[in-house]
């Protein structure tokens, strides 16, 4: 591990001042960390041996996956077979999985994968980016103003505001990327309905389902885009399933306007009426009323 992931100061010997993060990822696997001597490469000697025996035994010829969940499994699976078919070093008739079995009931339960991230605060642009590792990400539109702090995974990104959630993008290692989310834009729609069209967020952008099937009918209106965006502005309320099934709905009966399908939506989503309430049998009328207009005949002989 590089130094300047670990340790924030060095002191005499053995001493150093851990960093925070590196503190809790310890604590959370139980490992007591040792620190090497600045400069004393004979101390790594054994370790860096190892690593090159790992190299060597697992990683040649180079591996290739499509991604980090296909490499962990394909690393298990050789590290099962090896520790199966290797020797105890210290029990020479048993192989090493043979005793990590025998252990196992002894060992501390596994806490769960460390939350390990590279953590820094960012500004966010009026153009709803923030710069990351020479690449650009989208957030929402609601974030742009104040600063926001960007967890850097090995294979995400995820930014925050306050602790809440305002982007998350796979993590890009090229240059002088823009990576967007077309949904964080969608407020911003609601201002300028004729970026849907032309801004840069909504390039190759396809919609799910039925809300696709809409505004492909919609391009050949005159105020196609107004209309869309006005639908793809009810998602920020109601969510996406909601108005996707009310976009079903109007294309089954051959429309598929906006005020159509916000009426559906509209319709699906108003609360149903109360249950009628039930009345006591101490209250019931024990004779029910009739209706007699020779009543009024009566009040006005009495006039």
């Amino acid at each position: 591990m590089d130094a300047k992931t670990a340790v924030d100061t060095i002191f005499v010997g053995k001493e150093r001042l851990y960093n925070r993060r590196f503190v809790q990822m310890t604590s959370h696997y139980l490992v007591e960390p040792v620190a090497c001597t600045p400069a004393s490469g004979w101390e790594k000697g054994q370790v860096e041996s190892q690593v090159g025996t790992i190299r060597q035994r697992f990683f040649s010829p180079r591996v290739r996956v499509k991604s980090y969940e296909e490499l962990n499994a394909w690393l298990l699976d050789k590290c099962i077979a090896s520790a199966k078919s290797s020797k105890h070093p210290e029990i020479p008739d048993k192989t090493v999985w043979e005793v990590f079995q025998e252990e196992r009931p002894h060992l501390v339960p596994y806490a769960g994968r460390f939350d390990g991230f590279h953590s820094l605060p960012a500004a966010v642009s009026k153009t709803c980016l923030v710069r990351f590792d020479n690449n650009k990400y989208s957030v929402a539109a609601t974030a742009v103003g104040r600063p926001v702090e960007i967890r850097a995974y090995a294979e995400r990104i995820e930014i925050r505001q306050d602790g809440r959630l305002v982007g998350d993008h796979p993590r890009h290692f090229g240059r002088d990327r823009a990576i967007y989310n077309p949904w964080h834009y969608v407020p911003v729609l609601l201002r300028k309905p004729g970026a849907l069209r032309n801004g840069a967020p909504f390039k190759d952008w396809v919609l799910p389902g039925a809300l696709e099937q809409v505004r492909r009918k919609l391009q050949g209106s005159s105020d196609g885009d107004r209309q869309m965006v006005k639908i793809l502005g009810a998602v920020l309320t109601d969510g996406v399933p909601a108005v996707q099934a009310a976009c079903a709905e109007a294309l089954s009966q051959g429309v598929h306007s906006a005020d159509v399908i916000l009426n559906i939506l509209s319709r699906r989503l108003d609360p149903e009426p109360p249950p009628l309430l039930l009345t006591s049998p101490a209250l019931q009328l024990t004779h029910e009323p009739k209706a007699d207009c020779a009543r009024y005949d009566l009040l006005r002989r009495a006039g």
